[in-house]
């Protein structure tokens, strides 16, 4: 048993929501997402911060005597909403870009991000039957945070925790060593190639990253497959076909005009496809969420019978009384937000009207895109979703809402007023979106390790409102220095922010009458098709191709999907070999921790190189070389070699039979501490 095992309280139930949970929790929180916000908008990247900030507080409460696994876990969740609430860079922008906003207002900002990131842990809660505890979705992440969890607080006994802790940690080592010797330049972060293919051209491109091989393994070979299929069908179609029809000419070179091509085309298909399979998704579950919200109504009715001790903690949420009064009551400051842009413009003809449908909006597409982001959560990890999709499909929403009521072919400034606040409903819609999609993992991991779920609900909510706080000031901060490609007075050294200019364009191409709707329609149509295969599978039982897996191989850059697929025949394999292990359930297991190790590592690597790009002002401040003739080949046997040995350390560690111990496999919720 492990040494802080004996934690329970007067009152008879274990630490888990805790002062200094919180403090620690708040100060990671604050930590991760200002690196997050800075990395996102200078360098275009995030990283995962859940198993950083759990690896954190282990080491952290590890020198408190009654600290718990629940207790770390509340921790990780409070700093979730760093990873999560920051990609709120992916809308706000946008209102910089078009010219509405010239600073980030400190309340507007911090009043839309906690607005939108609290409904999103509303809408979540009553999917927790539906998706997390009555599903078989994977959850990658969330498995793999409570992996680190439980071996850093012994579960499984001495000789397994031994082993487990082994391997994640040599396999943290070797993701973030290899990812230091990439920042170096002496390998590369990224291959890629581009060619003529067809009558077009295209681009074959992986990110090296550990990371990615971990979460294949973690996802398995059915959500693999569609993703695979999903890259197929943007690079080796889609690319060509529109590469094509603009002519090899109309760039520079190759590159260029495949990227300009996926970016500017092949996204807006992709992004049909998601539309298109979300949907599809939505009407799959409809039934277990209607389930879960009755369950969820049935919980409360037996917490008024016979208070909590009628219900397990494991099964405790936020009662779904407070839940609808805090989903309708949210509703007032978001309708007075939207208020001030009826004081001008076009807005200000039909305020009444236009507030009214955009509430009803935001009230209805928060629900759907809750679910739907969720789902997306348990299907590939929060880190891995594409939420840039759903807030494509969200601004589509708004701006046909706008043009129905106002039509198209205002002026300038008319257009402008509209486009700004179609952006300000996507803002409060994606924190939903992406609060909801983090809460469900969180909330799997929290149904591994024994938590009580209202508990981390509530540590979510605090992690929003310290995330809300810090992310106005660092947009502000990074808009005075470097400003926004596009944006009016825009530096030499403008940040890019591109899912912002994609949103924002998007905004604009619809209330201006000029959106290219072929594109999306394309991607409906493949969206259909795949549905149909789907069901044909299925029904013969043959296997399955996740429609939603497949939108997201279409729609996601391939160095970030690639690695996905290989990782999970990987695991595939292991996972055969360890069918006939002497031990095959903890070898299986072992290979979980050695995959969660891949994702640990590189995201820890995250943080410290975040620190250091902000320290130093320089996008690249390990560089050793500027550029080094081996650094492909170099980066593809390192990379390759070491996936290779940590495989077959791992077997070497799972062909040995356990030395047995009187402990439980799986300690129940209550001796889980």
């Amino acid at each position: 048993m492990p040494r802080n095992s004996d934690t329970t309280t007067a009152s008879g139930s274990f630490r888990e929501l805790t002062l200094r949970g919180i403090v620690l929790g708040g100060l990671i929180t604050v930590l991760f997402t200002a690196a997050n916000v800075y990395l996102g908008l200078k360098l275009g990247i995030t990283f995962a911060t859940s198993i950083p900030a759990a690896v954190i507080s282990m080491a952290v409460l590890k020198f408190v005597r009654d600290s718990t696994i629940q207790e770390n876990n509340i921790v990780q969740t409070i700093a979730s909403a760093a990873g999560t609430l920051s990609a709120i860079i992916f809308v706000l922008p946008g209102l910089i870009m078009v010219g509405w906003w010239t600073g980030f207002p400190f309340w507007l900002s911090v009043a839309v991000i906690a607005l939108g990131g609290i409904l999103g842990v509303m809408y979540s809660v009553p999917l927790r039957r539906a998706l997390v505890t009555g599903s078989d979705l994977p959850y990658p992440e969330g498995v793999a945070a409570a992996e680190v969890l439980k071996v850093g607080a012994g579960v499984g006994g001495a000789e397994e925790n031994r082993r487990g802790l082994k391997m994640i940690v040599l396999s943290s080592l070797v993701s973030a060593a290899y990812a230091i010797l990439a920042q170096t330049r002496v390998a590369v972060t990224e291959a890629s190639r581009s060619f003529g293919f067809s009558t077009g051209a295209t681009t074959v491109t992986t990110s090296l990253s550990m990371a990615l091989i971990g979460v294949g393994h973690l996802v398995g070979m059915a959500v693999g497959i569609a993703m695979l299929v999903g890259l197929i069908i943007s690079w080796f179609v889609l690319v060509p076909w529109q590469t094509g029809l603009a002519g090899l000419g109309a760039a520079p070179d190759l590159e260029t005009l495949v990227g300009t091509t996926f970016r500017e085309k092949v996204r807006f298909i992709g992004a049909g496809t998601i539309g298109v399979a979300a949907i599809w998704t939505l009407l799959r579950i409809i039934g277990p969420i209607v389930k879960g919200v009755s369950s969820a109504l049935t919980a409360s009715r037996a917490r008024k019978a016979g208070g909590q001790a009628g219900l397990a903690i494991t099964d405790r949420d936020i009662p779904i009384g407070i839940i609808a009064v805090s989903i309708v009551g949210s509703l007032i400051p978001i309708g007075l937000l939207l208020s001030a842009f009826a004081q001008s413009g076009p807005i200000a003809a039909a305020p009444a009207l236009t507030i009214g449908l955009s509430l009803l909006y935001i009230f209805i597409a928060g629900a759907i895109i809750a679910a739907i982001t969720g789902y997306m959560a348990g299907l590939i990890g929060a880190s891995n979703s594409p939420v840039s999709g759903v807030g494509i499909l969200t601004v589509l929403g708004i701006s046909l809402v706008l043009v129905a009521i106002f039509g198209r072919g205002l002026g300038i400034d008319a257009s402008q007023s509209l486009v700004a606040y179609a952006l300000f409903v996507t803002a409060v819609i994606f924190g939903i979106a992406t609060i909801a999609n983090d809460n469900l993992q969180d909330l799997k991991t929290g149904q591994l390790v024994g938590a009580t779920p209202w508990r981390q609900q509530v540590a979510l909510i605090i992690g929003v409102i310290f995330g809300s706080v810090v992310i106005p000031p660092i947009l502000t901060v990074l808009n005075d220095a470097f400003g926004f490609v596009g944006a009016p007075g825009a530096g030499p050294n403008a940040l890019a922010a591109p899912q912002a200019a994609l949103i924002s364009a998007i905004a604009q191409g619809v209330l201006g009458g000029n959106l290219d709707w072929n594109l999306i329609g394309v991607g409906a149509l493949i969206g259909v098709a795949v549905i149909i295969l789907d069901e044909i599978l299925r029904r013969s039982k043959r296997g399955s191709l996740p429609p939603l897996a497949v939108g997201m191989g279409i729609y996601l850059p391939m160095s970030l999907t690639l690695l996905i697929p290989v990782g999970a025949t990987i695991g595939y394999l292991y996972n055969k070999w360890a069918s006939r292990a002497p031990e095959p359930q903890f070898a299986e297991r072992l290979g979980v921790l050695m995959a969660t190790g891949l994702i640990v590592g590189e995201s820890l690597f995250g943080v410290a190189f975040a620190a250091m790009v902000g320290a130093t002002d320089n996008d690249a401040p390990l560089a050793l070389v500027e550029e080094f003739a081996w650094a492909v080949p170099l980066g593809l046997v390192v990379f390759a070699g070491s996936i290779a040995w940590l495989y077959m350390k791992t077997r070497a560690e799972a062909g040995d039979k356990l030395a047995h111990e009187p402990v439980l496999d799986e300690p129940p919720p209550a001796a889980v501490r």
